[in-house]
C-alpha cells in the first residue's frame, strides 16, 4: 500500500525547490552580468545622447567623406578640427583634423560607454578613454600656450607613422555655427565644472547641463 505524503510535506518540498530554481536563476543572472555588464539597451541611451551632444557642438558633420573632410580642412589653419561619421563599419566616428602634414584622419572607438583614439602604437593601451566624445577632444584641444605644450606630448599613430595630435579650434558647420546663447554656455563652462554653485535660475542651469563641455 502506497503511504501518501503529507500536505504540508509537500509544500514544504515544493517551497524549497522553488527556492533553489530562484538562486540558480539569480546565480546565472549574477554570472552574465560579470560577463556582460554593458546592456544593448545602455548602449542605444548613451549613443542617443552623445549624438545629441555633437548635434549641439556644431563641429559634427554627420556622414561626410575623407575627401568632403580633406576639402573643408586644407585651407584651414593647423589645428582646425571635426568630427565626422566613420566610413569604416567597425566605428561610430573619425576625428578629422589640420595638422602639419595636412588633413588628416583618426577613428575614434568606442566600447561599452568609452571613446579611445585609435592607435597602433605599442602604447596603445596607455591612451586615455573617455565617457563623452566631446571630452575626448576637450581634452586634447589647447586654447592656451601651457595646453599647446602639453598637447605636444600627446602623439597618435594612424597604423604605420606618428602624428602630432594638436587640437585648436573647431570647425562648424555653415549652419550650425553657435548661437551667441551656446558661445555663453561655453564660457561659463570653461571657468567653472560645478553648476550648482551659480546663483541661476533652474531653467538656465539646465541649460548649462545640457552640454557641460568646454569646445
Amino acid at each position: 500500500m502506497q503511504t501518501k505524503k503529507p500536505s504540508g510535506m509537500v509544500e514544504r518540498g515544493t517551497r524549497a525547490q522553488h527556492e533553489r530554481d530562484e538562486s540558480e536563476v539569480q546565480q546565472i543572472q549574477q554570472s552574465q552580468a560579470a560577463l556582460y555588464p554593458w546592456t544593448p539597451a545602455e548602449d542605444l541611451r548613451f549613443i542617443t545622447t552623445t549624438f545629441q551632444h555633437l548635434h549641439t557642438s556644431g563641429w559634427y558633420w554627420g556622414g561626410m567623406t575623407a575627401s568632403e573632410a580633406r576639402d573643408a580642412l586644407i585651407g584651414a589653419p593647423e589645428g582646425t578640427f571635426l568630427v565626422r561619421d566613420s566610413s569604416h563599419p567597425l566605428y561610430l566616428f573619425t576625428l578629422s583634423m589640420k595638422t602639419q602634414r595636412g588633413p588628416t584622419n583618426v577613428r575614434v572607438e568606442y566600447d561599452s560607454g568609452r571613446f579611445r583614439l585609435d592607435s597602433s602604437f605599442p602604447a596603445r593601451s596607455c591612451l586615455l578613454s573617455f565617457s563623452a566624445l566631446p571630452s575626448l577632444v576637450q581634452h586634447y584641444a589647447s586654447t592656451s600656450q601651457e595646453k599647446e605644450r602639453i598637447a605636444e606630448e600627446h602623439y597618435m599613430v594612424s597604423k604605420d607613422k606618428g602624428v602630432l595630435l594638436k587640437l585648436r579650434k573647431p570647425l562648424h558647420r555653415p549652419q550650425d555655427f553657435p548661437t551667441l546663447q551656446h558661445l555663453t554656455r561655453l564660457t561659463i563652462n570653461r571657468h567653472t565644472d560645478c553648476h550648482t554653485q551659480l546663483q541661476l535660475p533652474r531653467p538656465l542651469l539646465l541649460y548649462l547641463q545640457e552640454y557641460p563641455f568646454q569646445v
